[in-house]
């Protein structure tokens, strides 16, 4: 059976993701920044995470051969930054506010949590590279909520309390 790639998106359009944007530093100094759903713990022993970026991506080269790089999992008040890095926007940092830490990958403010990585391995994933880092460094915040990705459009939970 042949598997059409609209309805192949739309079932999985119904797993519910988090939102995280990818920074990191091109060769030539510039930030660099994506926004991706397609992130996800790997090992806890040591601790590695991985995400997925379309091989088309202006950013996917950096990613793929820089040394490190930063995931920001974004909290439900920060739809607008999601759209920012989503966007095709030369400079994705204009106006937004971020520290560095070791590596220089941009850290931004306000996320539910930060994970600094040096670049573990990249595999082929069909039309996406797989991206694997080695966190070395992260930050997490006691408050807020995620912000969800459902159905092709942001979504957010219920008060949990």
């Amino acid at each position: 059976m042949k598997i059409d790639t609209t309805s192949f998106r739309k079932a999985l359009g119904r797993f519910a993701t988090g939102v995280t944007v990818v920074t990191g530093v091109a060769e030539n100094g510039n930030a660099v920044g994506i926004t991706v759903n397609s992130f996800t713990s790997l090992s806890l022993d040591p601790p590695l995470v991985l995400f997925c970026i379309d091989v088309s991506a202006p950013s996917c080269a950096t990613f793929a051969t820089g040394p490190s790089f930063a995931l920001n999992v974004l909290s439900q008040d920060q739809e607008a930054l999601s759209n920012n890095f989503a966007s095709p926007l030369e400079d994705k940092f204009l106006d937004v506010e971020f520290d560095t830490w070791e590596t220089g990958s941009p850290i931004l403010k306000g996320c539910l949590a930060n994970l600094e990585c040096r670049r573990e391995a990249v595999y082929d994933g069909g039309d996406h590279k797989i991206i694997v880092g080695r966190v070395e460094k992260l930050a997490n915040s006691n408050a807020g909520h995620p912000l969800i990705y459902f159905q092709g459009r942001y979504a957010r939970l219920g008060d949990a309390e």
